[in-house]
């Protein structure tokens, strides 16, 4: 049996008013006059037997069920303009589209892509950067790179890389007073952590058997990339993770406190992607070129076991 659905055009009058909140906005937006979309909207009120609006002398405002129904009707309004467009934009086989956290963007990959476009010239990379993992039943990218573990169905994982984590900071923060030689003299100091991924401080900590430090105590960002500009400040301890501080360290811009207690990360960073795209040339070309250029990168940590290690859920 089908459900219920007031009409069409009451329903657009209604978003439009809502959204604008006013009624000759909303006329203006659907090339119609003032009088019918106040029409519309009474058809509306009529059919559900409720009152949407509240009409004032100069302006409208929305009862307490209008402030309920407008965002039900303006989601699904998005939903319908979004599968209009991806059906009437076709599928380009050339454009390959990449979710990754925007750190290993900025300071990994992006300066290794030009090699990946003179090989393949055809294939337009189009890089979609998130602090969080993509959900593919909700997202159209081709494939990610993540850390983190193989678990979700329907999908290929394959291994990259294991970074190691380890504490870093400007050599200008450590004075003849202030030192760190052990992990417990970091609450002598601001920590800066990585709200998304904030269980990657305590990894550290507990594998130096470091109980007394609370890594949430000082500033908070959401990326590696901001924590480790503001560590190059001078302005607190940040957790390095491979690879993004290896030009730092490198230069001399950031140091090891702790040399010594380099981590290896409980995760493994793998390039993931549909199961049903496993044939998709763009996808396998990319793949190979990404495992090579992770195999030529002296920094990074490949374990023999995730070598092998692909796999299909």
């Amino acid at each position: 049996m089908r459900k219920k659905i007031p009409p069409l055009n009451s329903l657009k009058s209604f978003e439009a008013a809502a959204r604008h909140g006013s009624f000759k906005n909303a006329a203006d937006e659907l090339f119609v006059s003032v009088s019918a979309i106040s029409h519309q909207i009474k058809q509306l009120e009529h059919v559900l037997n409720v009152e949407l609006f509240v009409r004032k002398t100069r302006s409208v405002a929305l009862t307490k069920i209008g402030k309920q129904y407008y965002p039900i009707l303006r989601d699904a309004f998005d939903k319908i303009a979004e599968g209009t467009d991806l059906i009437l934009t076709p599928t380009r086989s050339d454009v390959l589209t990449i979710q990754l956290y925007s750190t290993l963007a900025i300071r990994w990959l992006i300066p290794r892509l030009p090699d990946f476009q003179s090989k393949y010239p055809n294939i337009s990379v189009r890089l979609h950067t998130s602090q969080f993992d993509v959900d593919f039943n909700k997202s159209d990218v081709d494939a990610c790179v993540k850390i983190g573990h193989r678990a979700a169905n329907g999908l290929h994982y394959s291994y990259l890389f294991t970074s190691d984590v380890f504490p870093v900071c400007s050599p200008n923060l450590l004075t003849a007073k202030e030192q760190l030689e052990r992990p417990e003299q970091l609450n002598d100091f601001t920590i800066l952590q990585v709200y998304p991924s904030h269980g990657d401080w305590y990894i550290w900590l507990d594998e130096a058997g470091c109980t007394s430090v609370d890594p949430e105590s000082g500033l908070q960002f959401d990326s590696y990339d901001h924590s480790i500009s503001t560590a190059l400040q001078g302005m607190g301890v940040a957790l390095g993770m491979q690879p993004y501080v290896d030009k730092e360290l490198s230069s001399g811009l950031l140091i090891e406190p702790f040399p010594e207690m380099r981590v290896k990360h409980h995760s493994e960073w793998y390039f993931v992607y549909r199961q049903e795209k496993f044939e998709q040339k763009k996808i396998q070309l990319f793949e190979t070129w990404l495992i090579e250029q992770i195999k030529a990168d002296p920094e990074l940590s490949i374990s023999q076991e995730g070598t092998t290690s692909e796999q299909t859920f």
